[in-house]
Parts: structure tokens; C-alpha cells; sequence
């Protein structure tokens, strides 16, 4: 017998039998017809600000880039080996974000987001550590720290992405019941 049976069965006199007041299930439909119609303006609000947030972001970010990107070096610039290293998680990292954008929809969007709020502070990192690299003359500390740095964002987005399984998961066995 199952833990959710078991309840049942303990609470079986606490349920409330007693019918709705008449009218009730309309009063109802008429809240809910009423709160689609509120709840659908936000969300298209909401995705109008979101893109233009993002659009920013990414503005700041190539201007940042650009005006930073002598102060900085990046992993591949050592050696070939590690050019290869930094290629392969920078591809890992691209094919984990298509993924993800992939399933994403209004349900988890929110989900989504807060992952990818961690990864823009990772990224932030990563650039920190790119300028530490070319001021420490290739120390192998810093070295480590950007592979580290790397392995943290694979970890967040794979993280998310059996997340987003277990929440559509959940939401398939919701809509069966």
C-alpha cells in the first residue's frame, strides 16, 4: 500500500461531502474566464519586455567584448591541445542550449530563466578568468580555473535540461489524471 493510499485512508471521515451553493460553477467559469483573459495580456507583456531585455544584454555584451577582448586570452591561444579542450566545451555548451531551447514553453520559462541568469554570472567569470590568463603568463591555477569554469556551465544546463525532463514528465501525468 502506497503512502498516498495510506492517507486516504486516514482522512477518509475529514472529507467534505457537502454540495456547492447554486450558481456556484458559474461564478466559477465567470473567475476563470476572467483571469485567462487578465493572464493573457501579462504574458504577452512580459515577452515584449523580455525581448527587449535580452536584446540589450546581448548589445552590452558584444560592446563589452569588443572593448575588452585585448585585455583578455582565451584557452585556445595557448596550444593546440587546449584550443581543442576549449572547442569541445564550447560545443557542448551550444548543443546543451539548443536542446534546452528546443522544449522551452510558457510553463517553464521560469525554470529556464533562472538557469540561464546562472550561466550569464559563470560567463562573467569566465571572462575574469580570461583576463587573469594573460596577466599570470599562463599559470596553471588559472588554466584550471577556466576548464573548471567551463564543466560548472555543462553542469547547469545538463542540470536544467533533466529538470525540464522531470517537469514535462510531471506535467504528462498531470493531464492524464
Amino acid at each position: 500500500m502506497s503512502d498516498l493510499e495510506k492517507t486516504f485512508k486516514k482522512l477518509k471521515n475529514d472529507f467534505d461531502l457537502a454540495e456547492p451553493s447554486i450558481g456556484h460553477f458559474e461564478r466559477f467559469e465567470a473567475k476563470l474566464k476572467g483571469t485567462n483573459k487578465a493572464s493573457g495580456k501579462n504574458k504577452n507583456i512580459s515577452w515584449y519586455w523580455l525581448a527587449i531585455a535580452a536584446s540589450v544584454i546581448l548589445f552590452v555584451g558584444i560592446w563589452f567584448g569588443n572593448n575588452n577582448a585585448q585585455d583578455q586570452m582565451e584557452l585556445g591561444e595557448l596550444s593546440p591541445k587546449m584550443e581543442e579542450t576549449q572547442n569541445f566545451y564550447l560545443a557542448t555548451i551550444q548543443k546543451e542550449i539548443k536542446l534546452i531551447e528546443g522544449q522551452k514553453n510558457q510553463q517553464n520559462q521560469r525554470i529556464i530563466e533562472d538557469a540561464f541568469a546562472q550561466l550569464t554570472k559563470l560567463e562573467l567569470d569566465h571572462q575574469k578568468l580570461s583576463e587573469e590568463l594573460k596577466e599570470s603568463n599562463e599559470d596553471k591555477r588559472v588554466i584550471y580555473a577556466v576548464i573548471a569554469n567551463f564543466q560548472m556551465q555543462i553542469e547547469v544546463l545538463q542540470n536544467l535540461v533533466e529538470q525540464l525532463e522531470e517537469f514535462d514528465k510531471m506535467n504528462s501525468e498531470e493531464n492524464i489524471i
